[in-house]
C-alpha cells in the first residue's frame, strides 16, 4: 500500500491505473476494437454489387423484429467468402431492398477442414453441440444415429430438425463474423458415417487413449463423438476397423455437447488458426 494525497493507494489500482493510461495512449488499436458492429445477415443467394430485394425471411427480421428503417447500415454474405456493406433502401412489411455499395474478403476458414460426426441427443444439446462446432471452425458437421441416442428422427420431423440445425449453424456465423456456413447433414447411421469418412485423421473419443496431442498434423480431420449415453465398446471397434483411432481430451468424461468444444478448440490450437 502506498499513501498518495493522504488517501493509501494499493498496488492493484495502481495497475488498473497505468493499464487505463496505456488504454488512453494508443486510442486507434483500442477504440477500433470497441466501435460499433453493424447489424450482419446472412442471404442464401449469390449477392453483388448494386441494388437487392432480400429474401422473405431476412426482410421480415429486418423490418418486424429488429424494426431497421431506410438509411440503416448492414452487412450481408452469402457463404462465397465475401462480405457486403450496403444501406437499406426499402423497409415495408413484406420487402426490403438494400443497396451494396462494397465488397471485401471475410476471414479465411482454418488451414484444418474438420468434419465432425456429433452423436444424435436431445433438442438444446444437438443445437449447442451444432452452434459451438460453427464457431470454432467445423467444415462438415453430421449428426450420427448410434446405439444408444434416444433420439430418432424420421421423415418430415427428421426434415424439420435439419432446417432448425442449418439455421442455429447460420446464426452462429453471423454472430461470430464467419464468413463461410458448415454443411449440416442429416443424421445418417454410425456404420455409414464410418464407410464414408475420408479425412486424413480420424479420432475417436475414448476416455483410455492417447491424448491428441500425440497425433501429427492432419490436412484434413474426422472427429468422432457419442450421444448422450456414450458409443458402445463395440462401436468403438467398429471406427477402429474403418480407420479411426482413439483419442482422448484428458482425465475426466465429457458431456457429449461439451466433447466438441473442447475438441475442436485443441484441434485448432494444435493445427488450426488458433
Amino acid at each position: 500500500m502506498g499513501l498518495n494525497g493522504g488517501r493509501f493507494t494499493s498496488v492493484r489500482s495502481l495497475a488498473a491505473a497505468a493499464t487505463i493510461q496505456e488504454f488512453l495512449s494508443d486510442p486507434p488499436i483500442h477504440f477500433q476494437s470497441l466501435q460499433m458492429r453493424l447489424s450482419r445477415f446472412f442471404i442464401d443467394a449469390p449477392l453483388s454489387l448494386g441494388e437487392h430485394d432480400l429474401p422473405e425471411a431476412q426482410a421480415h427480421y429486418i423490418g418486424r423484429v429488429l424494426r431497421m428503417a431506410a438509411g440503416d447500415a448492414v452487412q450481408l454474405f452469402d457463404g462465397s467468402g465475401q462480405e457486403y456493406l450496403g444501406q437499406l433502401l426499402e423497409v415495408g412489411k413484406k420487402t426490403v431492398r438494400v443497396q451494396l455499395n462494397e465488397t471485401f474478403a471475410g476471414p479465411a476458414d482454418s488451414s484444418l477442414k474438420v468434419h465432425l460426426g456429433q452423436g444424435l441427443s436431445r433438442g438444446e444439446r444437438m443445437d449447442w453441440a451444432i452452434q459451438k462446432a460453427t464457431e470454432l471452425g467445423a467444415n462438415i458437421i453430421t449428426p450420427i444415429v448410434s446405439e444408444r441416442c434416444e433420439v430418432r428422427l424420421k421423415d418430415e420431423r427428421a426434415d424439420k430438425r435439419l432446417a432448425h440445425w442449418r439455421q442455429v449453424a447460420i446464426s452462429a456465423c453471423e454472430q461470430c463474423g464467419r464468413s463461410s456456413v458448415p454443411q449440416i447433414n442429416p443424421p445418417v447411421l454410425l456404420a455409414d458415417w464410418l464407410k464414408a469418412c475420408e479425412e486424413q485423421l480420424k479420432l475417436v473419443l475414448h476416455p483410455v487413449a492417447e491424448p491428441l496431442v500425440s497425433h501429427q498434423k492432419p490436412d484434413s480431420l474426422a472427429f468422432l463423438i457419442g450421444p448422450e449415453g456414450g458409443l458402445s465398446e463395440a462401436e468403438v471397434e467398429q471406427a477402429k476397423a474403418a480407420g479411426f483411432q482413439a483419442a482422448r481430451l484428458g482425465p475426466r468424461v465429457l458431456r457429449t455437447e461439451t466433447a466438441p468444444v473442447v475438441a475442436l478448440a485443441v484441434a485448432q490450437q494444435l493445427w488450426g488458426d488458433f
